[in-house]
């Protein structure tokens, strides 16, 4: 099957980075889907798994993160789905990714895909939605049925793939949502996305914050640079407030000060931990992405996908990446289809 690896942990640049490779079509095992991939859309966890280091693979290393396709074959103890479903998710990062014509992934982490949605504009949601909900309504513990109004939630880095999605998901909950930005063009998709304020990032928050009328926000989410707005978050934050993290610090922080006075939870979240783990719930990931297949079709979420930017291969992979890596990034790429 045709398939886009690596052999070699090299700069984007390099037109070694990714490569255009020919792998065997996998069997899948008793939970399995094989799914024939039709669209992919790409994550900073790819650049960085890509990125230069020392190392090399004996047989081609296949990233990516999101798909949608058709289902292929099942495996024995399949019971969601049949051949012939069309399934969109974030898959396993023990497992071969999804840049490659078949991928397996266990029944448990896919949804249906929303039929309002073009295989392209369904890849780019799996990863983000799943961050972006487990992170609001499960680590942090808020409802999404529930009575937030009133509740302000600080996004930083709206324009992102999970910010996008958090904007989206946090209004639909009731949420006031202040988003980040700092380009016309970002401020412009946070708003889109549902933002009701937008600020700028690169400024500091608090005064922004306080001309808007906001002494102070009951959650927010660094989604961007844990470091840089560690301090500042502890400020803004409410006594009990809620703070959501996806991005590893690049250096020790102080949970005291702010944090401990105020009484403020600290939550980290990685959509890979369920099917990394294998926990109990792993199922929990197909009922959220039905759920919000649900809420798509029925016009109250939307995609976060910006541009597709051709067939699946290896120079189409290596833009997408360059693109990422370059940090102005809005919203997801994908790409669809295969040569």
């Amino acid at each position: 099957m045709k398939a886009v690896g690596l052999t070699r942990y090299l700069p984007i640049d390099d037109p070694e980075a990714l490569l255009d490779v020919e792998l065997p079509t996998p069997a899948p095992g008793p939970h399995d889907l094989l799914v024939r991939v039709e669209a992919v859309s790409v994550n900073p966890i790819d650049t960085k798994l890509r990125a230069p280091r020392e190392g090399s693979e004996a047989q081609p290393r296949v990233l990516g993160f999101d798909a949608a396709g058709v289902v292929e074959a099942v495996g024995s103890a399949v019971a969601l789905f049949q051949p012939g479903d069309e399934v969109y998710y974030a898959g396993d990062i023990t497992r071969p990714g999804s840049n490659a014509r078949y991928q397996l992934v266990d029944e448990h982490i896919a949804g249906d895909r929303p039929i309002t949605l073009d295989f392209a504009e369904a890849a780019a949601l799996p990863l983000t939605t799943l961050t972006a909900w487990e992170l609001l309504f499960e680590r942090m513990r808020y409802d999404f049925d529930g009575d937030n109004a009133g509740r302000r939630l600080l996004v930083v880095g709206g324009a992102g793939g999970v910010g996008s999605m958090a904007i989206q998901l946090a209004r639909h909950a009731g949420f006031t949502v202040v988003a980040t930005a700092s380009r016309p063009e970002s401020d412009e998709w946070c708003r889109r996305m549902g933002a009701h304020e937008v600020v700028d990032h690169r400024q500091p928050l608090g005064p922004q914050l306080q001309a808007l009328g906001i002494a102070e926000v009951e959650a927010a989410v660094n989604l961007a640079d844990t470091d840089r707005y560690w301090e500042e978050l502890g400020r803004l934050l409410a006594p009990q407030g809620h703070l959501g993290l996806i991005v590893e610090p690049k250096g020790p922080l102080h949970i005291g000060g702010d944090y401990k006075a105020k009484a403020i939870g600290i939550h980290w979240e990685t959509m890979f931990t369920r099917p990394r783990f294998r926990t109990a719930d792993m199922i929990c990931q197909h009922r959220i992405l039905n759920r919000v297949g649900s809420l798509v079709e029925a016009g109250e979420l939307k995609t976060t996908l910006a541009e597709v930017l051709g067939p699946i291969n290896a120079a189409n992979l290596r833009e997408a990446h360059r693109r990422l890596e370059s940090g102005r990034t809005i919203g997801k790429l994908a790409l669809a289809g295969w040569d």
